[in-house]
């Protein structure tokens, strides 16, 4: 990925894994879907196992992962849904906890879910004397290195993108319900807890990029996942998370902005401010217009919510794709977290519908 603009990242979701970002192409379809299914999917479908193991073992995670791509193909023929990346056997470790576990917290693995952390969060103490952690003795981080050395040396390359979330996403990991009256009542603790949690997802990122380049895989870029933006003022944001989200654009050649579904409307002049954007997405209830006018160099993506995928009628979806195309277009159409029951032909339709609109 060239290090100089104009530059551009796509979303992307490999199988069994969570959305993430990776480089654009530059040929990519005016409309461009991105679709993503949960485990669930896959485990109702196939039976595949995402427990621990799956999370630990590369050798395991690549069986799965080639079982489910088989079955895409199938059900998806000529669609290429989670191709994207050939050889990928990364993206996905660990879900959206790496940064949580990191910082010793427990890692809850499912068989048909996600990994989630659930406590115990950091109390007063705990949180006034944290400091960054150390990647290169990290002993959760360093087992992720040794699954990298293992890809290397059975595929030459390591391909894929570990989902690093947000500085907000993960004090809330750490931290819990407790981080929003922080906010209010001693933001001096806030702004340590954010930045110790900045600092450590700068440097393992740079460190795991570093390993991935002796493979030949070059990766320059970082993402953020602001999933949790709504549950702050805008004025918040600007005060303590902006500068945050500078510092990792400003620590990398670009950045992605990932928002969920949600209305991004407040917090949209912030991210303008944002260097280097390369990527944003915002849910459809947010001013698209306005969104293209302030990202008119970045890949901008709407987050279609698997809500709407199953509830709305074909009608209502094509009128909000003509929408989306002519208030925000070109942009992707991410479709993820799509649930086992969900009508194949629905998929389908999206993709048939996707490829006329101009």
């Amino acid at each position: 990925m060239s290090t100089e603009p104009p530059f551009q990242l796509i979303s992307y979701i490999a199988p069994g894994a969570p959305a993430t970002r990776r480089p654009a192409t530059g040929v990519e379809p005016f409309l461009r879907p991105e679709i993503g299914f949960t485990p669930n999917w896959y485990r109702e479908s196939l039976g595949i196992d995402f427990g621990e193991r799956w999370h630990r073992d590369a050798d395991y995670r690549r069986g799965a992962i080639e079982t489910m791509r088989r079955e895409l193909d199938r059900r998806f023929p000529g669609l290429n849904i989670g191709s994207g990346m050939p050889g990928d056997t990364l993206t996905g470790t660990h879900g959206a906890c790496l940064v949580a576990a990191m910082f010793g917290l427990p890692v809850i693995y499912a068989p048909d879910q996600w990994p989630t952390c659930a406590g115990p969060y950091l109390d007063d103490h705990a949180v006034d004397r944290i400091e960054p952690i150390d990647p290169n003795t990290n002993p959760f981080f360093q087992r992720l290195l040794e699954q990298v050395d293992a890809i290397a040396a059975r595929d030459g390359g390591v391909n894929g993108y570990i989902n690093w979330q947000g500085v907000l996403n993960n004090a809330h990991r750490l931290r819990g319900e407790a981080l929003f009256l922080d906010l209010m009542t001693h933001p001096e603790r806030c702004a340590r807890l954010f930045g110790v949690v900045c600092d450590t997802m700068i440097s393992a990122a740079r460190l795991l990029h570093s390993r991935q380049r002796k493979s030949g895989m070059d990766i320059r870029f970082a993402t953020v996942s602001n999933c949790l933006v709504n549950l702050i003022s805008p004025e918040q944001y600007r005060e303590h998370l902006l500068p945050l989200d500078c510092r990792i654009a400003e620590s990398f050649a670009c950045i992605g902005i990932h928002n969920c579904a949600w209305c991004a409307d407040p917090y949209l002049r912030a991210y303008a401010e944002i260097p280097r954007v390369a990527y944003i997405d915002m849910g459809i209830h947010s001013d698209l217009a306005r969104a293209r006018d302030l990202f008119p160099h970045a890949r901008r993506a709407l987050m279609y919510t698997p809500t709407d995928l199953t509830s709305k009628s074909m009608k209502q979806i094509r009128a909000d794709l003509d929408r989306i195309a002519a208030e925000y277009g070109p942009c992707d159409l991410v479709a993820a977290d799509i649930e086992a029951g969900t009508a194949d032909n629905r998929v389908n339709a999206l993709f048939d519908y996707c490829a006329k609109v101009k």
